[in-house]
């Protein structure tokens, strides 16, 4: 008799209870996924172009390339924005009258090139209402074999024709 009467008894026990669902865990989630996203998405719509003679350092940095102007560097060419400023031998030869100026600090054919592209830029920025200001930010991609003493020249040469800004451009970790 006593069984049948838990028998009976056993569902008015139990009364049933609508189960809260905690979020707590799933918006953390969320978040940490949200964050990432937002970390390690690139809008930049830059793009470079890497000559075939010009091996890049390596990093593990992952920050966006920012557009402007681009002066890319190997051990016998330099270039702006994919033209041949400076082809030559000469790049490190520092007798070279014609090559360097400011007691041997300053590359001449690239200041040249440089000086042309800031005026551009200030033309068009007068010209037009809504056009871009002129940011002062060079983008360089220079080989891993150039030594520090010429990458002192080039960030000098680009200071001196306006562009205060530098970005190294390096290959990233995937990219090995």
């Amino acid at each position: 008799m006593l069984k049948s009467r838990f028998i009976r008894n056993r569902g008015k026990r139990r009364k049933r209870t609508i189960m809260d669902i905690d979020i707590t865990s799933l918006l953390d989630i969320i978040t940490i996924l949200l964050v990432f996203l937002i970390r390690y998405y690139d809008s930049s719509s830059a793009t470079l172009n890497v000559p075939s003679g010009v091996q890049l350092p390596n990093s593990i940095t992952k920050n966006i390339i920012t557009p402007g102007v681009v002066v890319q560097v190997s051990p016998t060419t330099i270039w702006v924005d994919d033209v041949v400023v400076l082809n030559s031998a000469a790049l490190y030869d520092m007798e070279e009258k014609n090559v360097y100026d400011m007691g041997k600090r300053r590359i001449v054919p690239l200041f040249n090139e440089l000086v042309k592209k800031v005026d551009k830029f200030k033309e068009i920025e007068k010209s037009a209402e809504d056009a871009p200001k002129f940011s002062g930010l060079v983008n360089l991609i220079v080989d891993k074999s150039i030594k520090y003493t010429y990458l002192k020249k080039l960030m000098f040469t680009s200071a001196e024709a306006g562009f205060q800004k530098f970005k190294f451009i390096v290959r990233g970790e995937n990219e090995f």
